[in-house]
């Protein structure tokens, strides 16, 4: 009788371990594991509409994180301490429109590089101010976004800046748009798609002037420096879907035509 109860025990024990195993199993980091991607306003690649987080780079995230297997959790951030938000970990990554500039290289691990990029003067559909290109531009009331390519490229070309005769910076871009239709500025420097995207909106508004201010710049997704391993699985993700067609229907959707860069 002893040995019996003894065998009974010792079947017990190896069935609640085995039971355990599998409560664990479903708990991995494949179904629990939630990754925090940074976005700022900036339509169309990733702003708020009636409550929900929409746009071009988002769609693109939520199919990498799909194919991932984990959830991507959509977090506002600060646009112009970008780099802080990634450091302190309140982000993992930022997807967003940010283009892939040197100094950013510095405190960034990159993706490799999945769209063009330009920065353009907009002004009022009227043009009141007669700018037609960046020498027009002396003597005006320029802005940009805070710690967007644009205020880099102009504090970069101090012959430039020293022009206007003020630059102002805003936190959001929609600011800028804001402040642009109520005349309060003469010209807003900005990303071409933002642009566009805005006169998609408001065609009697608004209208681009055809100078770019500094070089093309490219889109990439920032990471923690260092991270590579997370930026390596979201690349590869993000391969199979420039791969498949995916990024490309994806494009498609927001802009009526493909303007992925092949990732090879």
């Amino acid at each position: 009788m002893k040995k019996i109860f003894f065998l009974l025990i010792i079947i017990f024990l190896m069935t609640g371990c085995g039971g355990e195993k599998n409560s664990n199993d479903a708990k991995s980091p494949k179904h629990s594991r939630i990754i925090t991607v940074g976005f700022d306003e900036f339509a169309p690649m990733g702003f708020t509409e009636n409550g929900e987080v929409v746009g071009f780079d988002i769609d693109l995230a939520k199919e990498a994180a799909k194919r991932m297997g984990v959830t991507f959790e959509f977090k506002p951030i600060d646009w112009g301490n970008k780099e802080s938000e990634l450091d302190s970990g309140n982000v993992d990554m930022i997807w967003n429109g940010l283009s892939m500039l040197e100094d950013r290289k510095e405190h960034m691990t990159f993706s490799k590089p999945y769209m063009d990029n330009r920065q353009i003067i907009l002004v009022a559909k009227d043009n009141p101010q007669e700018i037609h290109s960046v020498g027009d531009l002396t003597g005006k009331i320029v802005a940009a976004q805070a710690g967007s390519t644009s205020e880099n490229y102009i504090n970069e070309d101090e012959y430039l800046r020293n022009s206007f005769a003020k630059f102002k910076t805003y936190r959001s871009i929609n600011e800028g748009f804001k402040s642009l239709s109520k005349g309060e500025i003469d010209a807003l420097i900005t990303d071409e798609i933002a642009a566009r995207y805005e006169i998609n909106k408001n065609p009697d508004a608004f209208k681009i002037v055809e100078d770019t201010i500094g070089p093309v710049a490219q889109f990439g997704i920032g990471f923690r420096k260092g991270n590579t391993e997370l930026r390596d699985k979201v690349q590869q993700v993000f391969d199979s879907m420039v791969k498949d067609g995916t990024a490309k229907k994806i494009s498609e959707q927001w802009f009526g035509a493909d303007l992925i860069k092949s990732s090879r």
